[in-house]
């Protein structure tokens, strides 16, 4: 088993809605051990996609390949290695845990003699094994959410698609579920679909972030990092400084006057002016006071691209 095998490609992948476009030829590949983080504003065009991905909407053009097979054209095969949680767990509130599981490995084609080891294994990955006798209807909605866990991996699938999988939990069981994904992702492919920021940089190792249809951003978690490493000194001064004297620093390519004394200054990467900057403020007497990189983050990434304000947690 190669972790370099491709298990979900999208080939210029398009949809329309009459004249609308929802999502425009999008292209990218997820291979087996990545935990895809994708991130999108609202009409941005991720559910759509999510759901192409998932055989429950037909692409107007493009072509869907999981684990090698054409959603299209070969649909049983491609949803065999397919796993996939929607944003509302698809439950039927009649059945205990147990049952419903049963059932959902029947449609999976597990045989009988295996259905019982498969549901087991999956409520202990899932912290269900104490609520198996209990109606889903009867279960919080963490409860529940965990059983909509339970059913997309039940089959062992190859991908596993996560639409906002800890929707409702409490922080415990976030952190659980966190761990689930960094599980699954060791030898699968895993999507998730989130709002909250900070869970892509908890659990995932490549961020994708889709806007007005169209990929905005594809990057692996450490080349985004790289991207967050801040160019900014945000400095405060006693006396006003020379701003041309600043300006003159080497590593300095621009200089913004804030309030109280303050300076934002943009330098070059990887040339922090820090030292000279303190040096040029004691002979000049100015009282440099405070000094920092100014913060940056996957918010504010997501911001820039889209101009969307984003939910973090």
């Amino acid at each position: 088993m190669s972790r370099s095998e491709v298990l979900v490609e999208t080939d210029a992948v398009s949809r329309y809605y009459g004249k609308s476009v929802a999502v425009a030829d999008m292209s990218f590949a997820i291979r087996r051990g990545e935990v895809l983080g994708f991130l999108g504003p609202n009409g941005a065009g991720k559910t759509t996609t999510m759901q192409m991905l998932t055989g429950n909407l037909a692409p107007s053009k493009g072509r869907v390949l999981i684990a090698g097979h054409d959603m299209q054209t070969a649909p049983e095969q491609a949803k065999r290695h397919l796993g996939y949680l929607p944003e509302h767990p698809p439950l039927y509130r009649d059945m205990t845990v147990d049952e419903y599981l049963d059932y959902c490995a029947t449609l999976h084609s597990i045989p009988r003699k295996g259905r019982k080891a498969a549901r087991e294994r999956a409520k202990a990955r899932c912290g269900l094994t104490e609520v198996g006798g209990r109606l889903t209807a009867n279960l919080s909605k963490g409860f529940q959410q965990r059983v909509g866990l339970a059913q997309a991996i039940i089959h062992e699938p190859d991908v596993v698609v996560l639409d906002e999988p800890t929707v409702g939990l409490d922080p415990i069981q976030i952190r659980e579920v966190r761990g689930l994904i960094r599980e699954l992702g060791e030898d699968r492919a895993v999507i998730l679909s989130t709002h909250i920021l900070s869970e892509v940089q908890a659990s995932c190792d490549r961020v994708q972030i889709i806007h007005r249809g169209q990929l905005v951003l594809n990057e692996g978690i450490k080349e985004l990092a790289a991207r967050m490493e801040s160019q900014v000194l945000i400095a405060a001064f006693r006396k006003t400084p020379d701003q041309g004297l600043i300006q003159g620093l080497a590593e300095v390519r621009s200089v913004d006057v804030l309030e109280d004394r303050r300076l934002r200054i943009t330098h070059e990467p990887g040339r922090d002016p820090t030292d000279a900057l303190v040096r040029l403020s004691v002979a000049q007497d100015w009282g440099l006071y405070e000094i920092n990189p100014e913060q940056s983050s996957l918010e504010s990434v997501f911001v820039e691209l889209t101009g969307a304000a984003a939910e973090t947690s």
